[in-house]
């Protein structure tokens, strides 16, 4: 029997890639202390008292926000709450000088990158009724990526009065 020289087994072990699962391509809205369409009017107030202007990079979109008092708490909020029920999604509020920056990423999954062209058209979509909102979630729906709830251990969808409020 022989043994293996000392350190191969590990080097190959350490060279090799061990793909990390993708997180599931859906918006987990249980622990949320708001509904899809509150959250929706939120971004509208964001928007219309600060947005600048969007623009896409190498690793997903931008919005450029006014650093004017509260916007950036009301950014990092938002984005917190992206973050806990989108877990596909990265969200990185940044301040740079008189601007608030936020990034949002994805993971490589065609369902991924259509919320992130979503959330790029944002804020351009006038949000300022329950038209407006039900067409914004109307247009979620449409990229298949489900609204769920948990049960337990359990995930389901959430239904049109959950997701509704």
């Amino acid at each position: 029997m022989t043994t293996p020289e000392p350190g191969i087994d590990q080097a190959a072990e350490s060279n090799s890639a061990i793909a990390e699962p993708k997180p599931p391509v859906v918006c987990d809205m249980t622990g949320a202390r708001d509904t899809a369409p509150q959250r929706l009017t939120e971004y509208a107030r964001l928007f219309q008292a600060a947005y600048l202007g969007r623009d896409r990079d190498y690793a997903g979109v931008r919005w450029l926000l006014r650093a004017d008092p509260g916007i950036e708490e009301l950014a990092r909020d938002l984005a917190s709450r992206e973050d806990a029920c989108c877990a596909f999604m990265t969200n990185t509020v940044s301040r740079e000088g008189d601007l608030v920056i936020w990034h949002a990423t994805t993971i490589d999954d065609q369902a991924a990158r259509a919320v992130l062209d979503m959330f790029y058209d944002l804020p351009v979509h006038r949000l300022n009724g329950a038209p407006e909102v039900e067409d914004a979630l109307h247009r979620w729906s449409a990229a298949s990526v489900p609204i769920m709830m948990r049960e337990g251990d359990t995930m389901r969808p959430a239904t049109t009065e959950e997701i509704r409020g």
